[in-house]
């Protein structure tokens, strides 16, 4: 089992869905909320936000999402943990390319580092609407 101290500051980074019921908006429709969080710390460095029914968020909102997470410590991770068969394509070429390596975990392991951040999300948002 995967735990925080087995990892320094920004050596790994856990992409992962934020919300358990999709986020609703009156003029947007339904989204997923999708954070980016430093393993050591549990630290949420960015979140960006995807339709419901795609599987992940486009090619320039991927690429946002980690740059806005590399100003934290002005330098990228060397690994990126993505839960199961989340996140195929975009998110792991994306971070392949910028030479961050992938790394595939089932999403149990990752419940100690993400579950928290899920539990507050839920409180403070609930996945109702959001006008």
């Amino acid at each position: 089992m995967l735990h925080p101290e087995q990892f320094k500051v920004n050596e790994a980074w856990i992409v992962f869905k934020l919300n358990e019921v999709p986020i609703h908006t009156e003029r947007e429709g339904r989204f997923n909320c999708i954070a980016l969080m430093d393993a050591a710390s549990c630290f949420i460095l960015g979140n960006t936000f995807a339709p419901v029914g795609e599987t992940e968020p486009s090619k320039i909102a991927v690429r946002d999402l980690l740059e806005q997470a590399k100003t934290h410590k002005q330098q990228l991770p060397k690994t990126l943990l993505v839960p199961g068969a989340q996140f195929n394509s975009i998110l792991p070429a994306e971070a392949e390319r910028q030479g961050i390596a992938v790394v595939r975990v089932p999403e149990k392991e990752l419940l100690l580092f993400i579950g928290e951040a899920r539990m507050s999300f839920q409180t403070h948002f609930g996945g109702g609407s959001m006008q």
